[in-house]
């Protein structure tokens, strides 16, 4: 057992540790709370209603907990425990794995052999915790044929890209990191590109808003902010779940806003109107292009990481891993770099909260401030989102402010 082994190790432990600890107090302060609606919510959220949140939160993170520790396993046997060996020396050991095509073989066949393991949890929670809580509206058919289509397109546009990156490694000579980030951010590019067109309709059905006064009053909206869009379109996601969202796709002049058809259904139009307001305040506010700087800048610097460590013996044998060829450093790499990038996780949650503040503001500037606060009663209500996360847990995870102080922030935007 090397130096790194230990470093692995204890990064792991410590990561599992503090997930452990918060979801534990996330678990008891949601308990401690279950049978009383907050203040701000008693007149727009029943006490069945919150309890229903509750319940569901604390059902999805058992199975989340569940997922983790299986997580964890899986990472341990694939890297210690051998995993990984087994799957070179199943396609021809160390002078296979060099090849840049079966090299990629044996990337995809961990990658699968990793989503197989966790297959079932996924299953659970999709036809027992969500068909419990009357979100879930897949069949097992739909289930299988999206599983299925995903597999499809990671080996159409996945296995290419990990082989050219393979080639790269062995072909470009020592700053092959700097070549190969550019690839991946390029192809990164194309996909948002070609997202709203090409992908996204293989798995959902988009119609355009066929409201004419919804349609109306958004384009007025999108006038007023300089916004141009491809299209308003509303997706079918009552198709899988009963859940309701919002949301812009796309990049350049490929840009599309999609409402789920649940949400359309909930909301009134100025409701509606007040939750595009608050996504084009991302896109005024440029929260996508920073975000979109910060993941290019981490991806280098990873790249960078992964330049230096493709060479060093104590990398592969701290990892169990005897087979040391370029599609075993990037396997390893992939692996293992959530373990150290989840300690980044509050302070990326940090700024994500920022942004929703900032898009907060913004839509209070073009629709009464109530209307939002409205719609987003509603969602939590309708997604049963838990009004009562524990503190720390929503500091160190949350995307979007807790309810309560998100509401509390449009509020005072409305005196």
């Amino acid at each position: 057992m090397n130096n790194f082994t230990l470093i692995f190790l204890f990064a792991l432990a410590l990561s599992f540790a503090i997930e452990l600890w918060l979801t534990r107090r996330h678990f008891a302060h949601i308990r401690a709370h279950r049978n009383a609606v907050p203040d701000a919510f008693r007149s727009s959220i029943t006490l069945e209603a919150h309890q229903k949140a509750a319940d569901y939160t604390l059902a999805k993170g058992k199975v989340g907990q569940f997922e983790q520790l299986l997580s964890v396993a899986v990472l341990l046997g694939l890297t210690l425990g051998g995993g990984i060996d087994l799957v070179a020396s199943w396609w021809g050991g160390a002078q296979t794995a060099s090849s840049v095509w079966l090299g990629t073989a044996i990337i995809l066949t961990v990658m699968l052999l990793a989503q197989i393991i966790e297959l079932p949890a996924s299953i659970y929670q999709t036809f027992v915790i969500e068909q419990r809580f009357g979100f879930n509206r897949s069949t097992v058919r739909q289930f299988a044929s999206d599983l299925g289509l995903q597999w499809l397109l990671t080996l159409l546009i996945g296995a290419p890209l990990i082989a050219l990156i393979l080639w790269v490694m062995g072909a470009v000579g020592g700053y092959w990191w700097l070549l190969a980030w550019a690839i991946l951010q390029s192809v990164s590019i194309l996909m948002s590109w070609a997202f709203p067109t090409l992908i996204a309709p293989l798995f959902n059905k988009f119609t355009p808003l066929e409201d004419e006064a919804l349609r109306a009053r958004i384009e007025t909206l999108l006038q007023r902010c300089g916004f141009q869009s491809k299209g308003i379109f509303v997706m079918d996601g009552s198709r899988r779940s009963g859940h309701g969202n919002a949301y812009f796709t796309g990049i350049g002049s490929n840009k599309r806003i999609v409402f789920f058809d649940t949400l359309v259904e909930s909301l009134e139009h100025e409701e509606l109107e007040a939750v595009l307001a608050h996504e084009l305040g991302h896109f005024k506010r440029r929260h996508v292009l920073k975000m979109l700087i910060a993941s290019a800048v981490l991806t280098l610097i990873g790249f960078a990481l992964l330049g230096w460590l493709v060479n060093a013996d104590w990398f592969y044998a701290g990892l169990g891993v005897h087979v040391q060829t370029n599609a075993m450093a990037l396997l390893l790499f992939m692996l293992i770099a959530p373990v150290f990038a989840g300690f980044l996780q509050p302070v990326i949650a940090y700024f994500q909260r920022r942004h929703e503040f900032e898009a907060d503001s913004f839509a209070a500037s073009l629709a009464q401030p109530d209307f939002l606060v409205n719609a987003l009663v509603k969602l939590y209500r309708d997604n049963a989102s838990t009004l009562t996360p524990d503190p720390l847990y929503s500091a160190y995870h949350y995307s979007h402010p807790p309810a309560a102080i998100r509401i509390a922030h449009l509020q005072g935007k409305a005196v």
